[in-house]
């Protein structure tokens, strides 16, 4: 609900990138792989019903910190 809604932590980060123009290239490259990541995920929705392990699974704190999205 959190991703159709726009509240995830993949559009909070996106979100930043445009608030923070300093991130230049590198946050026009992070945002691109989050949106490609958003995009694979609702895909995998569409077939097969639910979020993917890595979303499902996923928990805020420190265990996560370096991981991709």
């Amino acid at each position: 609900m959190t991703v159709l809604n726009d509240l995830d932590r993949f559009y909070f980060v996106m979100d930043t990138i445009d608030r923070l123009l300093q991130t230049g290239d590198k946050g026009i490259t992070l945002k691109q792989q989050l949106q490609g990541k958003l995009v694979e995920h609702k895909q995998y929705i569409d077939k097969h019903g639910q979020d993917m392990r890595e979303i499902r699974n996923w928990k805020w704190g420190a265990a996560n910190a370096g991981q991709p999205a």
